[in-house]
């Protein structure tokens, strides 16, 4: 037992390490750091338990990965017997789950060149245009989803096709469009990307009401959204500090 006292200590070190480390790439309320630093081992428990075990729920993908990556060979192993629009769709779906996104993007097309009549190859075609940061590529694939349905994927795609012109400079376009979905979509995204145009439009005071909306919006979620909206509150708390600087 006095042994087990004596390793007390280091555990109770170990347990913060890995709680900082997890502070670091989850970045979550800025107090947790404190309460780890200086709470030694019951602080590190405790952020442990708010924080590191709900998220293991965000880890399902990273542990899909392995499977994925196996049915990606599979399904590039059928292709060459079937060279179908619908085994081109499965494949362009486990590369952009996968993060390839000019893989996906490649299968993708070639599902439209087999069948041009599913607007979801062609929205998740311009869903890898943009991770990719190639707005330019995604623009007439959103332009297409939204003139066959205006409210495909909840207004997403209509966010993002404002988004998307906002990004390629065309911001006359974009503005109409963006006041349409904003007027029915609150999601942390679209209310970033909204936010994000008006500072492009120098329109700072409106960009800052709509950046303070996202933070106001965090505390309306429910915990598990907050953790999965996570990234979109921290951007939008940098793009309200930068234009209260300003």
């Amino acid at each position: 037992m006095s042994e087990l006292r004596h390793l007390f200590p280091s555990w109770g070190f170990l347990l913060q390490i890995l709680a900082i480390l997890h502070f670091l790439r989850r970045r979550p309320e800025s107090y947790w750091f404190f309460i780890i630093l200086f709470g030694g081992f019951l602080g590190a428990s405790v952020y442990i338990l708010a924080e590191m075990l709900p998220d293991l729920g965000l880890l399902r993908n990273t542990m899909q990965g392995f499977g994925r990556r196996s049915r990606i060979q599979r399904v590039e192993t059928d292709i060459l017997d079937n060279p179908s629009a619908a085994n081109y769709e499965e494949l362009g779906e486990l590369y952009k789950d996968q993060g390839q996104y000019a893989k996906g993007r490649e299968a993708f097309t070639s599902a439209i060149a087999a069948r041009s009549d599913s607007v979801y190859t062609f929205y998740s075609r311009a869903l890898c245009s943009l991770a990719m940061n190639d707005f330019a590529a995604a623009i007439p694939d959103l332009e297409r989803v939204v003139a066959a349905d205006r409210k495909f994927d909840y207004y997403r795609a209509a966010g993002l096709l404002a988004d998307a012109y906002a990004r390629t400079g065309d911001l006359q376009r974009a503005e109409p469009l963006f006041a349409e979905v904003t007027q029915i979509s609150t999601t942390p995204e679209t209310l970033y990307n909204y936010a994000r145009f008006l500072k492009t439009a120098n329109r700072r005071e409106e960009a800052r009401e709509w950046a303070q909306k996202i933070l106001a919006k965090k505390r309306t979620l429910p915990r598990y959204m907050q953790r999965r909206e996570r990234p979109w509150f921290r951007k939008g708390k940098a793009l309200l500090k930068e234009l209260t600087a300003s």
